[in-house]
């Protein structure tokens, strides 16, 4: 993809528990940004009309539908999880779907020549190929102590589910390796918003804080 000059195009990934919902906020809120998760887009290509609705329907049975004619989550998983062949028909559907919704957004993001920074967040970023479509990747780093106690407190994950989920995702030093920018939100939140600020304040193009503020 030809990237823009003026456009900055970041992805933001990190183990679960990090806090990038959190730090995604704060951008949201203080900096001239276009914001995409790539979970909500997964959802968004399952709607009706969008490219991944029709080949899942064909793949999954009409069973899977609501009574609205959406593909029901809950069902979904339920059809996938009594047949674990399908997840990888289901990924080979889904993942190319968001990788266009997301390129097309891009685009537009480029020639409407207001946006400045373009975020793309996923979990799985880096295993999904996205670093070859930014222009730099931000890793949202906490220690395993506060991410296993957030995860505690905010979803009441138990210890073992907690583990499971982590020793599934890239370990901290695939991270950092893959990554070229690290964000420590392992404290207080004050302090992770400082370093997003003195890092955007590098790029001497923008002068977004101000803009928006005025």
């Amino acid at each position: 993809m030809r990237r823009n000059s003026k456009l900055r195009l970041i992805g933001i990934t990190g183990g679960i528990g990090a806090g990038k919902s959190e730090i995604l906020s704060y951008i949201g809120r203080h900096y001239k940004a276009k914001i995409y998760l790539a979970d909500e887009v997964a959802h968004k290509v399952k709607e009706p009309g969008e490219v991944a609705y029709e080949p899942l329907v064909k793949l999954l049975g009409k069973g899977v539908l609501d009574e609205k004619g959406f593909i029901h989550k809950g069902k979904m998983a339920e059809k996938i999880f009594s047949d674990k062949h399908l997840l990888s028909k289901v990924n080979e559907i889904v993942h190319p779907a968001v990788r266009i919704y997301l390129e097309n957004a891009v685009k537009e993001a480029k020639a409407d020549k207001k946006t400045e920074l373009f975020f793309i967040e996923a979990a799985l970023l880096i295993e999904a190929g996205y670093k070859e479509m930014v222009d730099e990747l931000w890793y949202i780093h906490a220690e395993r102590s506060v991410r296993e106690k957030r995860l505690r407190e905010s979803r009441g994950y138990s210890d073992s589910k907690i583990k499971d989920i982590m020793e599934k995702q890239l370990s901290e030093e695939d991270f950092r390796r893959e990554c070229d920018f690290v964000i420590d939100n392992s404290k207080e939140l004050e302090d992770a918003y400082r370093q997003i600020d003195e890092r955007l304040g590098a790029y001497k193009w923008l002068d977004l804080s101000k803009e928006k503020n005025n």
